[in-house]
């Protein structure tokens, strides 16, 4: 017969193995005391010499992922289009899962399911099948064809196959189904570059495909690059107060933060992104900005070589000096005045940083992202008067470098530039050094803590916090939020509760 035996207080490991039988009434949570130990009590550090990423051969916590996912994010911003991945199922299911991490929406992008049998004989067969699907199933108006590592090393000739899948769908749909669907391909192999090349590359290939040259149309075309949809909001916010017409190429703010609404008609397209008569008629415009060099570069430089449409690159228009030059290239191409509304909306972030200098004076940031929001960022923190310690991008770029070190000689800063490392590489540095603050992404949390140094989140990827991609950084008012945000942050961690008040 089994006895009750009573237990008070908390109990050890030792305690609980050394009991002959379990009690009766059990044990209860608050009884069972486990110390853990860690597996790393206290940090050690790794071998010296390969800690910088060009001793290595391999990549330890990547700064970036696979370029396909930038012609993915490029796709998603143009209306009733659908992505169709030449490859595997998986390399659509992470891009699907880390797009509704940011964006909490659901992203429709076809596949190719590749299997064993493909990679050996190619995905012809199951590249016109899909085509045939994907037509029937959800009627796109654009199909943006992306390639991945599998279909580029066995050397799928995507442009054959979508002449050879021509005959069976015009056999099928109709002579003008070529007219009715437009197909864009855009080579993307993900063993090179970023997810910025991937960008930068659709860029080209949309424009390459649909764009024309008709009567001039007064329009500026802005190719924003991977920013939030809160981002392209405040662009199209500054160009209403200009009175200046403009075409947004893969406008995600009405596809990537649409309302929630009950679908008219099935399949479901969200009513924004960029209509294919919108980036035809991008051969006429009067310039083009592309706001990041390294996402949309590549876009307009065709439209510069092909219909002579003005190219103005970069920098990012995030803090003061970034934004000056947008709007006065703006004002320049377009000969509309700049209006007061805006005067006062740079007047109010200047107000706050004077507000606020002797919260950000000093203090001693390390940046990583991106190569374009990287060196604003950077740019400005300096104009806040923090300090670049440690600066650093998982995509090389010579542009990246070179904007960096303008600013910093500027203002007689020396940090150290990290162009195209790992963020390991970049954490390791922060270990080493005083950090007050660190403006960066999602990755880059743990180091937050392990650092001891708080985390302002900016850039892509933002997948633990809720609410970001609504957010603008970009413009006089984006300004004024970042650094709301960076002072919070440091009233939260650097002043004591009650010392803050005096």
């Amino acid at each position: 017969m089994t006895t009750s035996l009573k237990l008070n207080g908390r109990l050890t490991i030792e305690e609980l193995n050394a009991l002959p039988e379990i009690p009766i009434e059990g044990i209860t949570y608050d009884q069972m005391y486990i110390e853990k130990e860690p597996i790393c009590p206290e940090y050690q550090a790794p071998d010296q010499d390969i800690i910088p990423s060009s001793n290595r051969s391999f990549v330890m916590d990547p700064g970036r992922i696979c370029m396909p996912f930038g012609a993915l994010w490029a796709g998603v911003g143009v209306h009733k289009c659908i992505p169709f991945v030449q490859g595997a199922q998986g390399c659509t299911t992470y891009p699907r899962y880390t797009f509704s991490r940011i964006f909490r929406e659901p992203v429709s992008i076809a596949t190719a399911s590749f299997h064993e049998e493909t990679a050996v004989f190619g995905g012809r067969k199951n590249f016109i099948e899909g085509l045939r699907n994907l037509i029937i199933r959800y009627h796109p108006e654009v199909i943006a064809i992306v390639t991945v590592c599998s279909s580029e090393i066995i050397g799928d000739d995507m442009e054959g196959f979508l002449e050879e899948a021509r005959d069976s769908l015009e056999e099928e749909f109709g002579p003008d189904i070529f007219d009715e669907v437009k197909f864009i391909i855009i080579h993307t192999p993900s063993f090179v570059g970023s997810h910025v090349e991937g960008y930068n590359r659709a860029s080209a290939a949309f424009l390459k495909t649909l764009a024309k040259r008709s009567s001039p149309n007064n329009k500026v075309n802005i190719i924003p690059g991977m920013i939030t949809p809160g981002d392209i909001r405040e662009i199209k916010h500054i160009l209403k107060l200009m009175d200046i017409e403009g075409t947004i190429l893969f406008d995600i703010s009405g596809t990537l933060d649409c309302p929630l609404r009950l679908p008219q008609s099935m399949p479901y397209y969200p009513k924004g992104g960029t209509r294919v008569e919108e980036i035809v008629d991008m051969g006429s415009s009067l310039a083009t900005f592309a706001l990041c060099h390294d996402a949309g570069e590549a876009g307009a430089t065709y439209l510069e070589k092909r219909f002579k449409v003005p190219a103005i690159i970069g920098p990012m228009p995030l803090g003061i000096r970034y934004t000056d030059s947008f709007i006065k290239n703006l004002s320049e191409i377009t000969g509309k005045p700049i209006t007061d509304e805006i005067k006062d909306e740079r007047g109010i972030l200047i107000d706050a940083m004077a507000d606020t200098f002797h919260y950000t004076m000093g203090v001693r940031v390390a940046i990583y992202g991106d190569p374009d929001i990287a060196a604003a960022a950077s740019r400005f923190s300096c104009e806040l008067g923090m300090v670049p310690v440690i600066v650093g991008s998982g995509t090389e770029s010579k542009q990246f470098v070179k904007d960096v070190w303008e600013t910093v000689h500027e203002y007689d800063f020396e940090p150290v530039i990290l162009n195209g490392s790992d963020m390991f590489e970049w954490e390791e540095y922060i270990k080493k050094n005083k950090i007050d603050l660190i403006l960066s992404n999602s990755k880059a949390a743990n180091i937050s803590k392990e650092a001891n140094a708080p985390l302002v989140r900016i850039g892509f990827p933002i997948y633990d916090r809720v609410g970001y991609q609504r957010r603008a950084y970009v413009g006089y008012r984006g300004g004024e939020y970042l650094l709301d945000l960076i002072v919070n942050t440091l009233l939260d961690s650097k002043f004591p509760d009650d010392r803050i008040h005096q």
